[in-house]
């Protein structure tokens, strides 16, 4: 078939006229050179080992190219990789040249600012802590709140050897107890504090708090002293020989208690013949306590 160089003529005359703009745009524009800050990738990490303290996370990077595109870059484009493969644990330095410098098509790499980093690695290591859950407000007028129960109780993390092993609990989310009349479930997420160590997995806890009635007090006038350990052949004197007794429980507990009930007493083990000034005691064995007792000193006469 022969050639006819005429032939779409208008297509080819068309071509040519793209093909002089664009020849004429690119040879108008002016080569520049421009420093711009970029950040520090850091790639195959071994498994072992944990980044620690803060390394560099940019570098200066002078860049040569058309004007315009570099006017147009966009934050990304230019990534500083450092490649951390077979790395010991320890303190290092890797340069970063060039080549390591990844920008997109007509823009060259002409200097790298700094062009060596120091990064510090340390063997990674795994540890079991307790969750604590920070409780936080008051329960309603007449409440207190009890005994907290977390589940799971415990979690894995991981870090950096020294950071995981002065780490002393992991933290969930506070949980808000206030105006509360009885216990409260929450369900919330769980973390740590130091930044260097994290969770094997993202875990959340359900948090029970027990909000129990207030103890109440309750005042006992005549409550006999009693004597323990009297020594054989010998008879004690007390006084006085009643005291006044504030107890303290819940409220069914102390709602029915009587004086005589109330078993405080003076220990004479040992003791011979005399007068003496004693303590008085209280017996832990009930299911209220004693927060006073007035007097709390007796004089015990022993014949």
């Amino acid at each position: 078939m022969a050639y006819h160089p005429f032939r779409h003529l208008g297509l080819k005359i068309i071509a040519l006229v793209i093909a002089s703009l664009l020849w004429l745009t690119v040879a108008g524009e002016h080569v520049v050179e421009r420093i711009i800050r970029v950040p520090v990738e850091l790639r195959n990490i071994p498994s072992e080992l944990e980044v620690v303290g803060d390394p560099p996370e940019s570098v200066d990077v002078r860049l040569r190219g058309a004007s315009a595109t570099l006017s147009r870059l966009t934050p990304g484009e230019v990534i500083a990789v450092v490649d951390l493969n077979g790395t010991r644990p320890g303190s290092r330095l890797f340069p970063i040249s060039k080549e390591q410098v990844r920008s997109p098509f007509g823009v060259d790499v002409v200097q790298v600012v700094p062009g060596t980093i120091g990064i510090e690695l340390e063997k990674s290591s795994r540890r079991i802590v307790p969750v604590v859950a920070p409780v936080e407000g008051d329960p309603a007028p007449g409440f207190v709140p009890g005994p907290v129960t977390i589940e799971p109780a415990t979690v894995e993390v991981i870090g950096p050897e020294t950071r995981v092993r002065k780490l002393a609990q992991a933290v969930t989310e506070p949980v808000d107890i206030t105006g509360a009349r009885e216990s409260v479930r929450d369900f919330v997420n769980v973390g740590v504090i130091d930044s260097a160590v994290r969770l094997v997995e993202p875990l959340r806890a359900t948090v029970i708090v027990s909000v129990l009635p207030a103890p109440v007090e309750r005042q006992l006038t005549g409550v006999p002293v009693r004597a323990r350990n009297l020594g054989h052949a010998l008879r004690a004197r007390v006084t006085p020989e009643t005291v006044t007794v504030q107890i303290r429980g819940r409220r069914e507990a102390v709602a029915g208690v009587t004086p005589d009930e109330v078993d405080v007493f003076v220990d004479l083990v040992g003791l011979g013949a005399g007068r003496y000034n004693l303590r008085v005691q209280f017996d832990p064995s009930h299911a209220f306590g004693v927060s006073a007792i007035r007097p709390d000193v007796v004089d015990v006469t022993l014949r």
